[in-house]
Formats: structure tokens, C-alpha cells, sequence
């Protein structure tokens, strides 16, 4: 997934720093990502699900709002309603790039800011919210202690995640009057509300407002027991999936034609856990399925083994060559079933002439139907005939180009 470190003039003109996670090719559509109350762009939960999205086509940028992470400016004098122009400042950038987002992803307070920043950003045509409060006004909880202070004082430091922040009466004044309910209605986009019902920090409640306050097209799922900075990788990794498969339908993800002579599609496979052993699987901008190794073997068992998608391809091939031929001969065929497994075992025991080991697939296969005998045992010489039988039959050649 490359990706461009970019910054852009924010609300106040102080320079934001910003990730543009781009496809490996065309970009299809754009995501505009607000993270949550004074963390940063590269929070873990971010990464991952710009990291999916790009794999669908879709480019994302994430930006450190104003005196945040890498961002200019100070944080003392930012408010709520300045996050909301940030956002809106990103989009300009993006549509200046003829990159317009037409989707919107925040976290936490960043959920609620793009809420508020949808009716500044026409593009949008998907919202998504993680983990989001109802109302701006509740992450005040966080330094309740020192509300007089700010209130008498006009700011006061506090310590929030184990970092020192500045807290102005600008920003705590503006949270306080904001009122989300009107924007939420008014939002004239799909909307994607994704909360964990055990979230200590932004109660569930938070998200049963916003859903009843949104029109249609709106949809609530559940993040189970995930945190609410969904640190655990598989929680954020579900996150990513629900969003990739959710948007499709208020997004167009087609992509341009290819160039003569040009092939099909390409699978893609990228690495999406260097601690262990996931990966993502692209294939176009359509279809994404995860691979890893069990747990046995050092992997977390999220997804299918290399061996248990090779074998998964020489099932389905062999439903499929089954199902045209007896739809092609009009027999009555209501079902396949095919069972395949793999081994490594020694030639000789195979039926073959030597003793090294090979590769030894078992395919079991349960025709469902009124089918005579001879049907059965022409559409069991048919199994035989699929492309990829006669590829793993065969022998294959494989060609290796290091890109830099």
C-alpha cells in the first residue's frame, strides 16, 4: 500500500500533517478519516482499516487535527467546532487533487465531527462512526477535576492517555453548546454506527441516540467486547471488514476499463500482521478474504491456510465442472458437495514409482438428485476434467519479478 506524508493548511492556516493511504492501483473513491479526542492519526485502529479500504480501491487520508501529533498549531486553542473545519479544509485539499471523499470515518469525538462536517463536504455520500458520543459535551468527563480551573483560569493543563494536554474555556465552552441532533438528522448520507456495547468510555447509549436521531439509510453493528480505541488487532480488523463490505452499496467501486491486452484481475496479497502470520487477500475491488496459519504453527487461525485455499480452488472447480456439464446435459443434478483435503505423503504410498513425498489431495464428492448410475459415474469422470485437476496434475511454471 504506498503512501504519501502530505500536509495542508487546516482552519487557521497552520500547516496539518496527514497519511494518504493510496490503492496499489486506480483510485476508485476517497475516505476522509477523523481520529478520536487527542489521539493521532497513526492510531493502530486507523492503519488498519485505511490499509483495508486501499485494498478495495478506495484512498484514505488521515490527518492530525491542529496541535496534535505532527500537526502545527496549538491545542489549547482548538475547539470543536475548528476539528469540524479541519475536516472540511481536507476535503478541499482532496477535491483540489480531484479527490473529493465520498466517504467520512471518525472516531470517537472525531465520529461526531464528521457528523457535524457532512453538510460542509457535498461530495460524501457514506458516513461511518466508531465508537462516537451523542453528544460533543461528554468528553468533558475526562478532566471534570479540572473544569473550575479552566473556568476561572481560562485554561488548565491536565493529563489525559498519559500525556500532557491544554485544555482552553474555548474548547470546553463549545462542546458544551453543540448540539449534534439537528446534523444528524439532516445528514443526506448512508450512515454506519459501529459500537461496542461494553465501552467504558462512550456508553452504548451514545450510539442508540444517534441511530434514532438518523434517517434511512442507517445501519447499528456491534463491536462485542472490542475496547474504545479498538486496540486488539482482530477487533479492528472486523471493524475494517464491516465498513469494506457496508460501503459498497453507497459507493461505486468500479473501476476503469483496462488497457488493451491488459489481464483480467490480479490477487493481491498483503501482509497484514508482521507480528505473526495474516494476510489480506485482494482480488479487484470486490472480493477480500483474510489467510493465516494455526495457532499450532505460530499463526492466530483467523483465516483459511495457503494449502486450505489451494484446496478450496480444486473444490469449487470441481463443483463448477460439474454443474455446467449436467446443466449442459439437462440431468436432474440438485446439489454438489465436495470434500477435499490435503497431505503430504510419500510417492510410494500415492501408487507412484519412488519414495519422495508428494502432494496428496482427497476429494470426496456427494451428488445430490435423482441420478442414475451412469450419470453419476460420467459427472465422477467430469470431476476429473476441471482446470484446476488438470493444473495441480500437471506441471506448472512460476515466474518471480522483485519490484522496487
Amino acid at each position: 500500500m504506498p503512501t504519501e506524508r502530505i500536509t495542508f493548511a487546516g482552519h487557521d492556516g497552520n500547516q496539518l500533517a496527514a497519511r494518504l493511504d493510496l490503492p496499489d492501483g486506480p483510485v476508485l473513491a476517497t475516505a476522509l478519516f477523523a481520529h478520536c479526542f487527542t489521539c493521532s492519526k497513526d492510531i493502530p485502529a486507523a492503519r488498519r482499516i485505511a490499509a483495508r479500504l486501499a485494498g478495495m480501491g478506495i484512498a484514505v487520508l488521515r490527518f492530525d487535527f491542529t496541535g496534535l501529533g505532527h500537526s502545527e498549531g496549538e491545542f489549547a486553542n482548538t475547539t470543536f467546532t475548528s476539528n469540524v473545519e479541519d475536516l472540511i479544509a481536507a476535503s478541499h485539499y482532496l477535491a483540489g487533487r480531484d479527490m473529493a471523499p465520498s466517504l467520512l470515518i471518525g472516531h470517537s469525538l472525531g465520529g461526531a465531527a464528521v457528523l457535524r462536517a457532512r453538510a460542509g463536504i457535498p461530495s460524501v455520500k457514506a458516513v461511518v462512526t466508531l465508537g462516537a458520543p451523542a453528544d460533543p459535551g461528554h468528553v468533558s468527563h475526562h478532566f471534570q477535576a479540572a473544569l473550575p480551573e479552566i473556568e476561572q483560569e481560562g485554561s488548565a493543563e491536565v493529563t489525559l492517555g498519559g500525556r500532557p494536554f491544554r485544555i482552553g474555556k474555548a474548547f470546553v465552552d463549545d462542546i458544551s453548546e453543540t448540539e449534534l441532533t439537528p446534523a444528524i438528522k439532516e445528514l443526506k448520507a448512508a450512515l454506519l454506527i459501529l459500537h461496542a456495547p461494553l465501552d467504558e468510555t462512550v456508553s452504548v447509549d451514545n450510539a442508540s441516540a444517534i441511530f434514532m436521531a438518523a434517517k434511512h439509510p442507517k445501519s447499528f453493528v456491534t463491536l462485542d467486547d472490542a475496547d474504545h480505541l479498538i486496540t486488539r488487532a482482530c477487533d479492528a480488523e472486523y471493524a475494517a471488514d464491516v465498513i469494506a463490505a457496508w460501503v459498497t452499496r453507497y459507493i461505486t467501486l468500479s473501476p476503469p476499463a483496462p488497457p488493451p491486452g491488459a489481464p483480467e484481475g490480479i490477487v493481491r496479497v498483503t501482509e497484514a500482521d508482521p507480528s505473526g502470520f495474516l494476510q489480506d487477500i485482494q482480488s479487484g475491488p470486490r472480493h477480500h478474504a483474510v489467510a493465516d496459519e494455526p495457532a499450532s504453527y505460530g499463526g492466530t487461525d483467523r483465516g483459511m491456510s495457503p494449502y486450505g485455499f489451494v484446496s478450496s480452488g480444486l473444490g469449487a472447480c470441481t463443483s463448477m465442472t460439474i454443474r455446467m456439464y449436467a446443466r449442459r446435459k439437462r440431468w436432474p443434478l440438485t446439489g454438489i458437495v465436495v470434500d477435499v483435503c490435503h497431505n503430504k505423503v510419500h510417492g510410494q504410498d500415492a501408487g507412484l514409482v519412488g519414495d519422495g513425498k508428494v502432494d496428496l489431495f482427497r476429494r470426496k464428492i456427494r451428488l445430490e438428485g435423482p441420478l442414475d448410475d451412469e450419470q453419476r459415474a460420467r459427472l465422477l469422470e467430469i470431476a476429473d476434467k476441471c482446470p484446476v485437476h488438470r493444473t495441480l496434475e500437471g506441471s506448472a511454471e512460476i515466474t518471480t519479478e522483485l519490484l522496487t
